[in-house]
């Protein structure tokens, strides 16, 4: 049955679409200047900040400094990270702990002082860490709380962004479906932001909730916005292997002493690599694929058996709880294997969360701020977002404010029947993704990809060529965008480098030192690094 949209209109001085990390901070504080409403497709649960393990990386010790943070985050990214933005977080990091820590959040302390942990790719222990491993559940349930009894603030769940409301070039608001209602609804607002996240549930084995399939990705693409670096998605080396079930193991873990072993029982990383099981994800996934390639199991073993186990249970109890519950025991040793876990590349901004389109800002994971290079260093992605936010809102204070257009029409309908349809293109460009243009990818499987997309392309033409405007029509081509844009950019990049692996270009290329840059109507371009400070903090 079709029904035509009967789209209501509410107006606020901020919209914010998203309620991870970045959402939730970014509302609470432009409520302390004006009405802000945060729409979401689901609540706090369903974001990678609620599942984040590791916790949030900034320097809170005597021994450490912003300039280690610093060249820990560009060694991770591979000569693709933005001199100043890096500069910019490492030291605003502190202040913004210490401004939540104020407001009553509590991080894990070890005799009277914080519990620092280690990552991969960290020469110190900076990371903050709350309930052992539940930092991203406790953190964001935290600032959710202060969020719902916020009286500046109201929450419209179940509601998906379709697309931006665009006025003369500049970005008014959003257009959403509510799901329950079944209708369109407008949000309009003088400052919009977009935190919807990332799009690694794009792939088959993931560790991300279901809703993080880069829809932002689609959205900001069709008004212009560039996507960069969108080929460098991250596998997380660890994720627990059991049949579909890809439940993230935290680089913690390894932090804290645990060994991968191989099908025969060896360490493979002890003797090759400096750092062994402490290298930044991208050496650890690829060198974990090459065991399994070379291997009768489709995962290998990480073992703590030479732990202390109340110290592990102690300080994972989440992962500890959840590997039991599937007959696995944290003590001894458990199967994993890499899975799509972040999306490195995004929407380009500059240092105050700016798209280039008037009142669009965004912010966190869908944001490509410069930070992240071509790999993330573990534990910088819950810290972007603060600071980020955080300075994306005080950048509304300084811009001029226009008054907001009146005129605006619903465009939206729905045939629910439909939706089988949109769930058998997930599951078709899913298993493309994750088998053409997964960790490992060549010429021969990317153009093998394109191939296969452009057929389903194809069909999507000529089955919804009169159906643009309709709900699930709309989500199956934003999944068409956002592979086209994942195969576009690995092609591009011949070469290795972070989180891209091209085994026909094994090597890092020096020519290859740039963004990879896609924008709507033309053809992807590249864009140099910003490799010195040239603006004041």
């Amino acid at each position: 049955m079709e029904r035509t949209a009967d789209a209501t209109l509410k107006t606020f001085d901020y919209v914010v679409a998203g309620s991870g990390l970045a959402g939730l901070s970014v509302a609470l504080r432009a409520a302390r200047y004006g009405r802000v409403a945060i729409v979401t497709k689901s609540w706090v649960r369903e974001s990678n900040s609620y599942y984040a393990q590791g916790g949030i990386a900034a320097v809170t010790d005597e021994g450490d400094s912003p300039e280690e943070h610093r060249a820990d985050t560009l060694t991770a990214g591979r000569g693709l990270c933005d001199w100043d933005a890096v500069d910019v977080l490492v030291h605003e990091a502190p202040e913004c702990i210490h401004e939540l820590i104020e407001s009553g959040m509590h991080f894990d302390h070890i005799d009277g002082s914080l519990a620092l942990g280690l990552e991969g790719g960290h020469h110190h222990r900076r990371i903050l860490h709350a309930g052992g491993d539940a930092t991203g559940a406790l953190v964001t349930s935290f600032l959710a709380k202060k969020v719902a009894e916020h009286p500046n603030i109201e929450i419209f769940e179940n509601h998906v962004v379709l697309e931006l409301v665009m006025r003369s070039g500049a970005c008014w608001g959003l257009s959403t479906w509510d799901v329950t209602a079944e209708c369109e609804q407008l949000f309009i607002a003088r400052h919009t932001f977009l935190t919807i996240g990332g799009t690694s549930a794009i792939y088959s084995r993931t560790t991300n909730p279901s809703t993080t399939v880069g829809d932002g990705i689609a959205i900001a693409w069709r008004v212009g916005c560039p996507i960069v670096d969108f080929e460098f998605i991250q596998f997380h080396p660890t994720a627990l292997f059991a049949g579909e079930n890809a439940f993230l193991i935290s680089e913690a873990v390894r932090g804290e002493g645990a060994h991968l072993l191989n099908e025969k029982g060896e360490r493979f990383m002890a003797e090759k690599y400096p750092l062994a099981e402490l290298e930044p994800r991208d050496t650890v996934a690829r060198a974990i694929a090459n065991e399994i390639s070379k291997s009768s199991l489709p995962c290998v073993w990480l073992d703590l058996q030479h732990l202390d186990a109340k110290r592990i249970l102690d300080r994972f109890p989440t992962i500890a709880r959840h590997c039991a519950e599937l007959g696995y025991d944290l003590t001894k040793r458990i199967p994993v294997a890499p899975a799509a876990h972040y999306m490195v590349g995004g929407v380009r901004t500059n240092l105050y969360g700016e798209t280039g389109i008037p009142n669009l800002y965004v912010c966190g994971e869908l944001a490509s701020t410069g930070i992240m290079g071509a790999n993330r260093l573990a534990s910088n992605s819950l810290i972007e977002c603060l600071v980020f936010g955080r300075r994306a809102v005080e950048q509304t204070r300084i811009v001029p404010t226009l008054s907001l257009p009146t005129e605006f029409q619903p465009l939206y309908t729905i045939n629910s029947a439909r939706s089988d349809e949109y769930l058998q293109a997930r599951r078709t460009v899913s298993e493309l993704l994750s088998e053409y243009v997964g960790i490992v990818r060549s010429a021969d499987s990317l153009a093998t990809a394109r191939e296969k997309l452009a057929a389903l392309e194809a069909d999507f033409a000529h089955r919804y060529h009169d159906a643009s405007s309709e709900f699930y029509a709309h989500a199956i081509e934003n999944l068409l965008i956002v592979a086209r844009l994942l195969i576009e950019g690995a092609d591009f990049r011949k070469e290795t480098r972070g989180g891209h692996y091209r085994s026909d270009f094994p090597e890092q290329r020096e020519e290859f030192a740039f963004h990879t840059v896609q924008v709507r109507g033309k053809a992807i371009d590249k864009k140099p690094v910003q490799a010195r400070a040239q603006e004041a903090r």
